[in-house]
């Protein structure tokens, strides 16, 4: 084992034991998110509704492996891997924290994993609710099959106090024969999304079942149909936490778009920008395709960047998405990366859509640029490495300032895609 791997594994034991400590001698409400997709959306809506309640902690972003997700109930950011002193500093600070109240009343976390057996090493938080919001194909190239994607998400089950399980994107033989509560919106559930109107692509007004048989309604800032599943699980765990109807409606007021997930901007020439830049599986670009075909537009346009990982079921996973490509309902396809273009765009066109491929999202960006008009819609998303999706909208905003908006401008970031992608 590396130095680094060795250095890594002994501050998670470290930061570990002491989050053991600090749940072993306070009492507050831990919520845990996994899943195939969906899982930061989910995690802030859920922390937003329950935070205009409750002192809730959590963080904006996705810490979501064994090293990141203790810093979260302690406050911290994760400094440099080779930063001692840094490091030190958190420990110390975590201690002293040990000794006073804790200052929440819940914590709510993402859990994340790549590979089997990842979700396991969360057991020490003994979550009192998991979210499981779906299980589809992600990081095939590690998994291998869909049965070990659905062992390792549903991992949690087996020491979490409560499961919360979204029905619509969990298939049935998934699901487990153990109790669990159930969310969705189009599979019988506990609590259901019985009404959605949209509002353009402001949000939509949605209308709730609980399993008391109260209804819950509310104007929530999410897109879509996996915009109302998400708010219904920030419901289902407001519920399960003890909060009335009331404090429930006025949470899910609180609700905001995240950048890189279905953020909406203003674009040049008039034009409506999606930004669903920061990663990309086919579950959550078919979700992505159907808020764009849902858009009032002049023009349809999808930018769509390679989906990594997915091993050697690239190319089916590829063409089930460009199954999604509606001719009717979609103008222009764009496409960015070496699995897009190879697979996504001929299938894309054969099905009767305009399509053209780039290697680089700053090529693809100055290409809708000429492309668009008044009224059009933009859908932008991609993985990360090699696509960098967000790059595109860059010289498509109304306003270069809202650069700010996107993922992964930070100086690390803006140094990767510089040594990644070609023309920058």
């Amino acid at each position: 084992m590396s130095p680094k791997k060795i250095g890594k594994a002994l501050l998670c034991q470290l930061l570990e034991a002491q989050v053991k400590r600090l749940r072993r001698h306070n009492e507050f409400l831990v919520v845990a998110v996994a899943g195939s997709a969906g899982k930061t959306s989910t995690k802030l809506a859920i922390a937003k509704t329950l935070a205009a309640n409750k002192r809730v902690i959590y963080q904006d972003g996705n810490y979501n492996d064994r090293l990141t997700v203790p810093l979260i109930l302690f406050g911290q950011t994760e400094p440099g891997i080779y930063n001692l002193a840094a490091w030190l500093k958190i420990l110390s600070a975590n201690r002293k924290l040990l000794k006073r109240p804790y200052p929440y009343d819940m914590a709510v976390v993402e859990i994340g994993t790549d590979g089997p057996g990842q979700l396991q090493k969360f057991a020490y938080l003994k979550p009192d609710i998991t979210v499981i919001t779906a299980i589809a194909d992600e990081h095939m190239a590690y998994f291998g099959s869909l049965d070990a994607v659905a062992r390792e998400e549903l991992a949690p089950l087996e020491y979490s106090r409560q499961v919360l399980l979204n029905v619509d994107d969990i298939p049935g033989q998934y699901l487990p024969e153990t109790k669990y509560a159930s969310y969705g919106l189009d599979q019988p559930a506990d609590y259901k999304v019985i009404r959605r109107e949209a509002r353009a692509l402001q949000g939509q007004q949605l209308a709730f079942k609980l399993p008391a048989g109260t209804e819950l309604s509310a104007e929530v800032a999410a897109l879509g149909g996996q915009g109302a599943k998400i708010a219904a699980a920030a419901v289902a765990v407001a519920d399960l936490a003890g909060l009335a109807p009331e404090q429930i409606k006025k949470g899910l007021q609180a609700i905001t778009a995240v950048p890189g997930r279905m953020q909406i901007l203003a674009g040049k020439q008039g034009s409506i920008i999606i930004d669903d830049t920061y990663n990309a599986s086919p579950i959550a670009v078919k979700a992505a395709l159907e808020v764009l075909y849902g858009a009032e537009a002049t023009k349809r346009v999808a930018i769509l960047g390679s989906m990594n990982e997915l091993g050697a079921d690239s190319a089916r996973l590829h063409e089930d998405v460009a199954a999604h490509c509606d001719p009717a309902q979609l103008d222009l396809l764009v496409t960015i990366g070496q699995e897009a273009n190879k697979y996504l765009a001929p299938a894309v066109e054969k099905r009767g859509c305009a399509v053209k491929s780039f290697d680089s999202p700053y090529q693809a960006g100055d290409y809708v640029a000429g492309q668009i008009g008044q009224g059009s819609v933009i859908l932008a998303k991609g993985s990360q490495n090699g696509v960098f999706a967000e790059e595109a909208l860059k010289v498509l905003l109304a306003n270069s300032g809202q650069a700010r908006k996107l993922v992964r401008q930070s100086a690390y970031w803006l140094a990767v895609k510089k040594r990644q992608l070609p023309n920058t």
